[in-house]
């Protein structure tokens, strides 16, 4: 695949959903660096199964983990500026309230709307950002799994059978696991595919430690399948349902 200018030309998505690229590896890389692009910007090229987070590319693109910049933290809505305008044209105090008891009151309504609209912004945004993070991991650990799927492909192809853990080329379970994968299982599925079972490492987070992902190779169409025990909506699209 070396010098294929198909694998040096990226795409990625910015956090107004539009698309840009093609781009080389050095024109990404330098948007990386001016701040243009965060760890979970999504990032595609011709070859890829999917969109995958910058942060589950950093090695690819020879970036060090340090250097990727932190995803911006979601943003509560503000309240509208036509609210103080109420205040100022409000009609004259009644019943002897002074102008400045009037301020105080509408200053008080003011911040307990804005302490409301904080509430359910929160409670909109945030577990909507923590699913997302959770599904770029998931997408993560897929993609880390790429060179692996390869070789059990080949292995198949050329041998006639599926690998499993030990054969030549491929260790015992826990050998290639990583900061996101507890160990990796090879072999036979009961629908006869070859293919891997991923089992995620993520501890104090249940939603996906100790959950098992499942890779399998469809040699009449050539092409993986994924499923998991996962919740749908911490999984990419094309696997979900499985």
């Amino acid at each position: 695949m070396q010098g294929d200018p198909a694998l040096d030309a990226w795409y990625y998505i910015d956090a107004a959903r539009e698309r840009h690229g093609p781009l080389g590896a050095d024109a990404l890389r330098e948007r990386v660096r001016a701040g243009r692009l965060d760890r979970t910007t999504p990032l595609w090229r011709e070859g890829m199964p999917e969109w995958q987070p910058l942060h589950a590319l950093a090695a690819e693109l020879g970036l060090p983990a340090a250097a990727l910049p932190p995803p911006l933290p979601p943003t509560p809505p503000t309240p509208s500026p036509s609210a103080p305008s109420l205040a100022t044209a409000a009609a004259p105090p009644r019943s002897g309230l002074s102008g400045g008891c009037v301020g105080a009151i509408v200053a008080m309504v003011g911040g307990l709307l804005l302490v409301a609209l904080l509430g359910i912004a929160a409670a909109i945004v945030l577990p909507a950002y923590r699913d997302y993070t959770l599904r770029a991991k998931a997408a993560q650990v897929i993609g880390s799994t790429s060179t692996l799927q390869t070789r059990i492909a080949d292995f198949a192809r050329r041998q006639g059978r599926c690998p499993v853990n030990g054969d030549p080329g491929f260790g015992e379970a826990e050998r290639d696991a990583d900061e996101l994968i507890a160990r990796i299982r090879i072999g036979r599925f009961d629908n006869g595919h070859c293919g891997l079972e991923a089992t995620l490492h993520a501890p104090g987070n249940d939603k996906l430690d100790g959950k098992a992902l499942w890779l399998d190779y469809d040699a009449q169409s050539a092409a993986w399948n994924c499923s998991s025990e996962l919740d749908d909506r911490y999984l990419p699209a094309r696997c979900r349902g499985g």
